[in-house]
């Protein structure tokens, strides 16, 4: 096999260490990765069987690695990291056999006496680089679908979750050689090294921004990819919405994990007729799920590091200054980087907080008294990750599914739908490119192989030079009603 070292313009005898590391580890990958393409279903399904086990087996240090990094609760660790991995890893068993088997498809009559298929076979040698938000969960979901692929993993965790990645760790070694799934450790130099090497896919969650840079490096290789990116996602109540189940929905999509979450409601548009009695009931939610002393609470993560803690108290600060007024606010512990659930109103347009993917505690309201101009307003902005539409009336659900766009929708729920493994994830343009979870991952890693197999004379034969009038007739006869 011929090294990608020299492909990639980087002289052997002037990377770091570290760098070489990974270099050596790449080569390792695209030497195994033919022999993993070649397993059959009972070899991946026991392979995902085994990650299912040691995940189990780690579960308490999965815990205490996300209680270090942000303080997050371990009942919602198992809710939102642990268990939608273990319903994929569960999903992909009971389907791979189907998803694996060739799959028939028409032949027209054009090609008479052929017979069409597509074969899924794997893309090869994959990167995945997760965000910090939810460390395990976007990490290993997208490896569940790497292996039930036939693909090799390099898995790249975000550097500020350093602990859960210690229990990562010990989970892939406990499952996989390191030529087939490794991590690789680093920060902003090392994923420059991997995103330099002729992966045959990139798969990458996280900020649009940095979306755009493996993009551009993923092209220079010609390089496949997925991206779960981000974005403002909107949550529409309106005249009709029940709001005792809205109210219950919004706060626990919105504030659980502290609002670092790619699907959590962005900001709300409210119909006027429902603003007060929203605010009165968001209130008393609020207070019911985490105490009067927010403070206090041991039911809400910590923001991850100053760095977040900082952005988000300048984007309040801000959004005051420019007339937004706090209509509820909890009590926050600076010291422990924690930001209590805050409800404002009267925001700017041009503040950070509607300009900006918010991702913390901080949840914009803006009344609306026609629906077109909830609608101009989502238009006006990059497509979503996701939507949210409270209502009783089909006939306003109907009006903003027809006149909006975004990767997923939620009606009369919010973020629940990542949970169902029979629907495509993912984001559209600024949002993301490409769908994953259950068999849309399972076809991002795979490359779906069109064949044809002519068993018999075909038209090909019929059709050849020389074109005698005859031939002109069949094919004038087969432009008409074929």
């Amino acid at each position: 096999m011929i090294s990608e070292w020299s492909m990639i313009g980087i002289d052997k005898k002037e990377v770091t260490a570290e760098a070489s590391d990974v270099l050596q580890l790449f080569d390792a990958h695209q030497a195994k990765s033919r022999k993993v393409s070649l397993s059959n279903v009972k070899d991946r399904k026991a392979k995902l069987r085994s990650l299912e086990r040691s995940i189990l087996k780690h579960r308490d240090a999965i815990c205490e690695g996300m209680h270090r990094d942000f303080n997050k609760p371990a009942t919602e660790i198992d809710l939102t990291e642990i268990y939608p991995v273990l319903l994929e890893i569960r999903h992909a068993i009971s389907n791979l056999s189907h998803w694996m088997k060739d799959e028939n498809v028409p032949t027209p009559l054009s090609l008479f006496g052929a017979k069409s298929k597509i074969r899924f076979e794997p893309k090869g040698t994959s990167l995945i680089i997760a965000p910090w938000n939810y460390p395990f969960q976007l990490l290993l979901a997208p490896l569940v679908s790497a292996i039930a692929a036939g693909c090799t993993s390099v898995l790249k965790p975000s550097e500020s979750a350093a602990n859960t990645t210690i229990a990562i760790k010990k989970i892939i070694q406990d499952c996989f050689n390191e030529d087939e799934v490794s991590i690789v450790e680093g920060g902003v130099e090392v994923s420059t090294k991997l995103l330099k090497l002729k992966f045959d896919h990139i798969f990458f969650t996280g900020s649009s921004q940095v979306g755009k840079i493996v993009m551009s490096a993923a092209a220079k290789n010609l390089t496949s990819v997925t991206l779960e990116l981000g974005g403002k996602s909107p949550t529409i109540i309106d005249e009709t919405a029940d709001l005792n189940a809205t109210v219950s929905r919004i706060v626990w999509a919105k504030f659980i994990n502290a609002g670092q979450t790619c699907i959590a409601p962005d900001y709300i548009l409210i119909h006027e007729a429902q603003k007060e009695e929203f605010v009165k009931k968001m209130v008393e939610q609020l207070e019911k799920n985490y105490g009067k002393n927010t403070a206090e609470t041991k039911d809400m993560a910590s923001i991850i590091n100053q760095k977040q803690f900082d952005r988000l108290n300048t984007m309040l600060k801000q959004a005051i200054e420019l007339g937004a007024k706090v209509v509820f606010k909890g009590v926050s512990n600076g010291s422990e980087k924690g930001i209590a659930p805050t409800l404002i109103e009267g925001v700017s347009l041009d503040s950070q907080l509607m300009q900006e993917e918010i991702f913390g505690p901080l949840l914009p309201i803006i009344i609306y008294e026609d629906k077109r101009e909830v609608v101009d307003l989502i238009q006006s902005k990059d497509k979503p990750l996701a939507l949210y539409v409270y209502s009783k009336s089909k006939k306003n659900i109907d009006y903003f599914l027809n006149n909006t766009s975004s990767g997923g929708i939620g009606i009369n729920m919010s973020a629940a739908h990542i949970g169902n493994s029979n629907l495509p994830f993912g984001g559209v343009n600024n949002s993301g490119i490409g769908k994953s979870r259950g068999r849309f991952g399972f076809l991002e890693f795979s490359n779906q192989r069109g064949i044809l197999d002519q068993k018999m004379k075909s038209s090909i034969e019929f059709l050849s030079p020389p074109y005698t009038s005859g031939k002109q007739k069949l094919i004038s006869f087969l432009m008409k009603y074929f």
